[in-house]
């Protein structure tokens, strides 16, 4: 599906020229976007455009991180969007000339649909030109990431505050998850961050000087989104060690009252093994008293043990 808004000199809106008619001399600018198009539609980056050939193979094949090419007359921007309801990385081309800007994507995306809406509602921003709506196009994929961010963080929060009511392992795939889904986003914004840094400091680039403030902001965006995602990481290191922590003296507490139980039955049971020998001449075996004194010693043995290791503090770890 291919998309068309032309702005005229006398700042009219027109939607889905025909392209033979975008080149007229009453076209101050147009925006065509691509969006998932078929193989007749991507002929038109080579015959109607005349794009590079290597700008049009990274179009196609969306294995490219951000980045920023000059071919003349135009800029090649690589831009990695996020997914709807994922956190993939989604590749979005721009190629950005003096009064055009051409965009391709393979998937649907709310960021591109919005800034669309917004370059066609916002009449005061028509004579800015292609590279305010480059900047409009940067400015809705980053602003998808916050909720992204957001989202992971109350997910932390939930497990910090459930932290002793859930099974380890239970636990612990929710952390690695959660970092897993760090790690991407971590991936995506430190390379959106760099091109930005890369596009506020170039030369070259067609009518961005002009709005170095705007674009200024997204790359104070991507600082904040990027020390968002260190804080995040750092928190599930913090969460994993707490609970680690937590789990390894809740295990050795358990130990300890285990040796506490098997330091009392020790003495006992050496007491129950000597007189459960079955040898003939064993006076005590024909004491009519001789059980319970046995059983008193035993009771008096396990109850001096007790609290010896109580006054030794073993109970109050």
């Amino acid at each position: 599906m291919i998309r068309t808004i032309a702005i005229t000199k006398d700042l009219k809106a027109i939607y889905d020229l025909p392209l033979n008619e975008l080149s007229k001399g009453n076209i101050m600018w147009y925006w065509m976007d691509f969006v998932n198009p078929n193989h007749e539609e991507i002929s038109l980056l080579d015959s109607h455009f005349h794009f590079h050939n290597l700008a049009i193979e990274d179009c196609v094949f969306s294995l490219n991180s951000p980045k920023l090419d000059y071919y003349g007359s135009y800029n090649f921007f690589v831009l990695n969007a996020l997914a709807k309801n994922a956190l993939d990385p989604v590749e979005v081309s721009l190629f950005v000339g003096k009064n055009y800007i051409v965009s391709y994507h393979n998937k649907q995306l709310d960021a591109l649909d919005e800034a669309w809406e917004r370059a066609r509602d916002n009449k005061k921003n028509w004579e800015k030109g292609p590279s305010y709506i480059a900047h409009q196009i940067l400015d809705k994929i980053v602003d998808y990431f916050f909720p992204a961010i957001s989202e992971i963080e109350n997910n932390l929060t939930k497990i910090e505050t459930n932290v002793n009511k859930k099974p380890t392992h239970i636990l612990m795939d929710e952390i690695f998850k959660a970092r897993s889904d760090l790690l991407k986003l971590r991936r995506i914004v430190n390379s959106m961050r760099d091109l930005l840094y890369r596009i506020l400091n170039s030369e070259r680039l067609i009518g961005f000087h002009e709005h170095k403030l705007y674009f200024s902001d997204i790359h104070d965006h991507l600082i904040k989104l990027s020390d968002m995602v260190d804080s995040n990481r750092e928190m599930t290191s913090d969460i994993r060690d707490n609970y680690l922590s937590i789990n390894s003296t809740r295990m050795n507490k358990n130990m300890m009252v285990l040796t506490v139980i098997t330091s009392i039955f020790i003495p006992l049971t050496f007491i129950a093994g000597v007189y459960g020998m079955n040898f003939q001449n064993m006076p005590e075996l024909s004491s009519k008293y001789g059980y319970f004194v046995v059983l008193l010693i035993m009771a008096f043995i396990a109850i001096e043990m007790f609290l010896w290791f109580k006054h030794k503090g073993w109970f109050d770890v």
